[in-house]
């Protein structure tokens, strides 16, 4: 067996790779470059469970980033007990070809109770007092200490939110390092999402010097950790798992169906909240890709005629179309809605922004039921906010309750990038890239087939 090591660089293209990626530049001309046919939804939790799989959607579960647990009535995002995703894992593969097989998961999504030997995973502490407190969780347990002791806290607040940056793709890049330095295991496989994020701010044009920045910042950690395991003689897998593209507005899907009559909201404390189990319909936002679900016996051909007609929706999936994309899971969405390739879902339902929920202008990635890429940044409309986060974040140190709302609810055409559809143009999709040109079999990589190119990795002589 080689020991192998998978980067996945999020929303690395080729059209990025440049001069402000010379290591990474370096490695694919060294090695082999190409495209990666991937799934739809193009999204984190989707993408990550095909290649780990070599299923589809429909086999392995994970429809999106989340979905609406029916028996629940509850929207569900961003969960992490491997348990959720079906299909033998590559690293179950692994052990079958030969028990010797070790693998550690760094950061790759779906990641805390796996039949995976060492991993590590974001894991805030939620205190009774309403606190968040970054922290992370492994596998063995003794992991989380030692990496404290090297690295300092998981800066959390630096991996999401307005103040996302370079500290935590280069943080789990040193985790790696380590993992790599101390269990010696056969595949390892590091996420690393730093670029995805500076993408959805600004778009992804690496002629902008600020994406030129982010991708000089990427590359030196992608990089340096791509050489750092060349030179201990490790076989190296860089992929992505979708390409950003320029988006220019949002689609309002729940404020579509509450105007038709089919969102029933929940008045609390003069806010209006989502209640999804009374709703006859209602969506869940995902990037690009929205499922609607539908209940309480609502016709799903006046539904799907409703969306058709909505200016930014490009398309809406029925059962037959669920099933041409592999997307016909019992987890999905009645239908499935895709925008326009420059538009992109927002999980709005309110009409009224004085009855928006109390965590809409918070970074709140569980409790709001979908994504939500505003998130990414302070509200422009609010004056002094810096002054406001400072003196807030002083009384929550103080022991008060109080809410950092610093997150915008207006102004979607902030959000210049987006992902989840299928890209035609390869120049702007997704890549796999290999040390071992003589393993990638020509032309487009299928995310299904990303499973078995990692075994042939570590078992082909």
């Amino acid at each position: 067996m080689r020991p192998t090591l998978v980067v996945l660089v999020v929303a690395l293209t080729p059209r990025l790779l440049g001069a402000d990626t010379p290591k990474l530049a370096a490695f694919v001309r060294r090695g082999g470059l190409r495209p990666l046919r991937t799934v739809l939804p193009a999204v984190t939790c989707t993408v990550q469970s095909t290649l780990l799989t070599g299923l589809l959607p429909r086999d392995h579960g994970a429809v999106a980033n989340g979905w609406y647990f029916r028996d629940l009535a509850e929207v569900w995002l961003w969960r992490q007990s491997n348990r959720l995703v079906a299909g033998e894992k590559v690293w179950e593969a692994g052990k079958k070809r030969d028990p010797r097989f070790t693998a550690a998961n760094m950061f790759w999504w779906y990641n805390m109770y796996s039949t995976v030997d060492v991993s590590a995973t974001p894991r805030p502490l939620y205190p009774a007092d309403g606190r968040k407190i970054p922290d992370h969780y492994t596998e063995p347990p003794e992991l989380h200490d030692e990496l404290d002791r090297l690295l300092g806290t998981f800066p959390l607040f630096r991996f999401w939110g307005p103040g996302a940056d370079i500290a935590s793709s280069r943080w789990i890049a040193e985790a790696t390092r380590y993992v790599l330095e101390t269990r010696r295991p056969t595949l390892t496989l590091c996420y690393l999402p730093h670029l995805d994020y500076a993408l959805q701010k600004w778009g992804p044009h690496p002629e902008d010097p600020r994406v030129a920045a982010e991708l000089r910042r990427i590359d030196e950690v992608a990089g340096g950790l791509v050489d750092f395991a060349l030179a201990r003689g490790l076989r190296v897998i860089l992929v992505s798992e979708y390409g950003i593209v320029p988006v220019s507005g949002a689609v309002h899907i729940n404020r579509v169906l509450r105007e038709a009559g089919l969102i029933r909201v929940r008045r609390e404390l003069g806010r209006e909240l989502l209640d999804a189990g009374a709703s006859k319909a209602f969506a869940l936002a995902d990037h690009q890709v929205a499922h609607v679900y539908l209940q309480h016996g609502t016709d799903p051909l006046s539904v799907k005629a409703l969306l058709e007609r909505t200016p930014g929706i490009a398309r809406v999936l029925d059962e037959e179309g669920k099933r041409a994309f592999g997307l016909d899971h019992p987890r999905s969405g009645e239908l499935v809605a895709l925008s326009e390739p420059d538009r992109w879902f927002t999980y709005y339902w309110w009409l009224d922004d004085a009855k928006a929920p109390d965590f809409a202008p918070t970074v709140d990635i569980h409790r709001k039921p979908g994504y939500d890429p505003l998130e990414l940044f302070l509200d422009p409309e609010q004056p002094f906010l810096r002054v406001k986060i400072a003196w807030k974040l002083l009384l929550r140190r103080l022991g008060f309750r109080t809410l950092l709302d610093v997150v915008p609810i207006r102004g979607p055409e902030l959000v210049k990038g987006s992902h989840g559809l299928l890209i035609e143009d390869e120049k702007e999709g997704p890549i796999v890239a290999s040390s071992e040109p003589r393993l990638l079999p020509e032309g487009p990589i299928p995310a299904t087939a990303f499973k078995d190119l990692v075994l042939a990795h570590v078992f082909a002589p």
